[in-house]
């Protein structure tokens, strides 16, 4: 005799699913998607159903056992609750998850029950953004955000395992930024607008991100110390609006040193441009606005012309502090504290580029070395 398992079967458990088939195995005929899986499953001899109920009991037991219809929700309606079920995070991430959402996971995945997604279909839906010219650092942030909102079905007993297994899927390879010398520093410092001279001074030398100057008020520059306290950074959304938070991390939040030498600068800076009161913004617009990048970046096109550089971003003065920092001699806990980073992977990154730069040095000497010993001593010239 054959048996299908039926959804209701499937929805009561495998306790009462056993009582069922042995009372009423006649009853166990109506389509139904069961062990052997689709819409209307194989038809099961009575052995094969009694092993298969033998099987959910072992996972009822060792509480492994899911309600395969809490599964079918679409993974469209799952990820937009998933977003709005974390109400801590920060406006820029909302805005990123939201765009990596619309854009790149509801077309591939979004007409799919969260339980049918599977691995084949992760590896379908990467391949096909990556063939369609999306770029790999945004398949990554894609992969990470899928990667999170499958990590959670399996907290909610969705499904039984993350589909999201592909090796470094999430890994983003960004192209190493450029390292710009002191000359092309100051160069750049002397080109740029007076009221945005210490920006990129700052910037360098003291390790700050674009939001952290943004957000930097006076209350928190100490001049007699040669200090600054990071306790916020802006954050800038689509609509134009700018907000003002804390750092994502705590170890965002640092004291870091001004090197000496800027000091007098700073101060003059601070009583000629700076926001009045302790709480006043130490860089403002001309108009006493807030800082913006879409309006700033008018300000440091033109700067990079006049001192006759070109394909530098922002981010890369800070890039340029660190390394310095590394090269100076700085260990790998200093390099985190100055940075802000609770992770040692940037850290290394700046340390690693220091080794190799000494050991250029080191190079560059010996075979100075070796040419003023030659001179010394014909014989190692070989002749």
């Amino acid at each position: 005799m054959k048996f299908r398992i039926s959804p209701t079967v499937l929805r009561s458990g495998p306790r009462a699913s056993r009582a069922r088939t042995a009372s009423r195995p006649h009853a166990q005929r109506a389509g139904g998607r069961g062990p052997r899986g689709g819409a209307c499953a194989a038809a099961l001899t009575k052995k094969e159903a009694e092993i298969w109920l033998t099987k959910k009991e072992a996972e009822l037991l060792a509480g492994d056992w899911l309600n395969p219809d809490l599964g079918k929700v679409s993974f469209k309606e799952y990820n937009a609750a998933w977003i709005d079920e974390r109400p801590g995070l920060r406006p820029k991430t909302v805005q990123l998850y939201e765009g990596l959402y619309r854009l790149h996971l509801v077309p591939g995945l979004g007409h799919c029950a969260v339980s049918e997604v599977k691995v084949a279909h992760i590896r379908k839906w990467r391949k096909e953004r990556l063939d369609s010219g999306v770029g790999a650092v945004t398949v990554a942030k894609a992969y990470r955000l899928l990667k999170a909102i499958f990590a959670t079905a399996v907290e909610d007993g969705l499904i039984k395992s993350n589909p999201c297994t592909i090796k470094n899927a999430g890994k983003e390879d960004s192209p190493e930024r450029p390292v710009l010398t002191m000359k092309q520093v100051f160069a750049l410092a002397d080109a740029i607008e007076p009221r945005f001279r210490m920006l990129i001074l700052l910037a360098t030398f003291a390790s700050l991100r674009w939001g952290e100057l943004a957000a930097l008020q006076r209350k928190n520059v100490d001049l007699e110390s040669g200090t600054i306290r990071v306790v916020g950074t802006t954050t800038e959304l689509k609509d134009g609006s700018v907000t003002i938070g804390p750092p994502k991390s705590e170890a965002g939040k640092r004291l870091v040193s001004i090197p000496a030498t800027l000091l007098p600068d700073l101060k003059a800076h601070m009583e000629t441009y700076a926001e009045n009161g302790e709480h006043g913004h130490v860089f403002i617009g001309p108009k006493g606005a807030k800082l913006r990048r879409a309006n700033f970046t008018r300000v440091w096109t033109a700067a990079l012309k006049k001192a006759k550089l070109s394909g530098f971003h922002f981010h890369d003065l800070r890039h340029t502090g660190n390394t310095l920092a590394a090269q100076s001699g700085a260990t790998l806990r200093d390099l985190m504290t100055r940075m802000g980073h609770s992770s040692t992977r940037a850290a290394l990154i700046y340390q690693h580029t220091a080794i190799e730069r000494d050991r250029a040095i080191a190079d560059a000497l010996g075979k100075l070395a070796e040419e003023a010993m030659k001179k010394q001593d014909p014989e190692r010239s070989g002749t």
